[in-house]
């Protein structure tokens, strides 16, 4: 048997359950895609079946407020899938008359959908014949073909989605991308691959070669970057300050507390962080420790540490992003999840 014919016969009788593979409704398939990009499927089923009750059509979705949908989507992380699944909501029924697209050529023009994300929804949609190339098949495919190109350069992006758009050249689009993708969650995982028992192995150049761990090849990651976020925690009357975050930053939108960034961990006997509290918050000001987390996103490491405070006294006028709220209110806004966490946790 071919290797393709090999990889749907694995994957029919393999595959998982899940409730987006019943469908070929482009707009609940555009749900899964997005809330499934950087996110293991185990995390992102409860948020898509969520989604989907919440909005059950894109129309649904495109009459939803910002602060709903960053709320339903808070503990996912990319915040910005979800404004662009709002704004990509609006724009279909505003061009489409809230039909979603299911060709290639135009999903790729919406906002936030990518290549990959319009291959499998014209393919699983429309059965269009557009090979999908994501991490999964990456792996498959450097493994068994032996590809040593790097697969986040240039000429490797090529290279691997000219040899995808082959491979499916014959066969059933929608029943092969979906069997490629699961074969490399499944079976070619990244670690502790399932060679013993994967039926493609003795055509597999890295298994024949021993170069399994050694594919696929990947350029080296860009500089973390290592941040000291300070946050305050003031409540008075039931009423808790708050502040949403600025644009062009981490967490753009959502809301968080008062907070001072410092170059290092910030110390109570630090005496420049002393006099940057009491300049925000006065000279009575009283400080106390409640906890400190580290907070790991892509590109950035975040070292959170929290503190309650007492006798403070805030310039509304002057500090005008700074705003007191019910704590009910503030409980319903969306949030970072490291502040969710902490609401849970700490605030009745």
């Amino acid at each position: 048997m071919s290797f393709q014919s090999e990889i749907v016969k694995w994957y029919l009788k393999n595959k998982r359950e899940l409730p987006w593979r019943d469908t070929t409704d482009p707009y609940v398939i555009w749900l899964s895609e997005i809330i499934l990009q950087q996110t293991r499927v185990e995390q992102g089923k409860p948020y898509f079946l969520k989604f989907l009750a919440h909005y059950p059509t894109v129309k649904d979705f495109a009459n939803a407020a910002e602060e709903q949908v960053l709320k339903l989507w808070q503990g996912l992380g990319y915040y910005s899938r979800g404004r662009n699944m709002l704004f990509t909501a609006r724009y279909v029924v505003e061009h489409y008359g809230g039909v979603f697209p299911t060709s290639y050529d135009e999903l790729v023009k919406l906002k936030g959908v990518g290549s990959y994300t319009a291959a499998a929804i014209s393919s699983f949609s429309s059965n269009e014949r557009k090979a999908v190339v994501d991490g999964n098949v990456y792996r498959v495919l450097a493994r068994y073909f032996g590809i040593e190109e790097p697969i986040n350069s240039n000429a490797g992006q090529k290279m691997f989605a000219n040899l995808a758009q082959e491979l499916i050249a014959d066969q059933e689009p929608s029943v092969y991308n979906q069997a490629m993708m699961e074969f490399g969650a499944l079976q070619c995982k990244p670690k502790s691959p399932l060679c013993a028992q994967c039926p493609i192995r003795l055509g597999c150049y890295a298994y024949k070669h021993k170069k399994v761990d050694l594919l696929p090849i990947k350029l080296k990651k860009v500089k973390i970057r290592k941040r000291w976020f300070n946050y305050f925690v003031g409540i008075t009357n039931n009423e808790i300050l708050t502040k949403q975050r600025i644009p062009g930053d981490v967490w753009q939108h959502l809301y968080d507390f008062p907070l001072i960034e410092t170059q290092g961990e910030a110390s109570l006997s630090d005496a420049d962080f002393l006099v940057k509290t009491q300049e925000l918050f006065g000279k009575q000001l009283e400080l106390k420790v409640l906890e400190s987390k580290k907070h790991i996103l892509t590109h950035q490491i975040i070292y959170v540490q929290f503190f309650a405070i007492d006798n403070y006294i805030v310039n509304f006028n002057l500090h005008t992003e700074i705003k007191s709220v019910k704590i009910n209110v503030f409980k319903q806004l969306p949030h970072p999840k490291i502040i969710g966490d902490f609401v849970e946790k700490h605030i009745d």
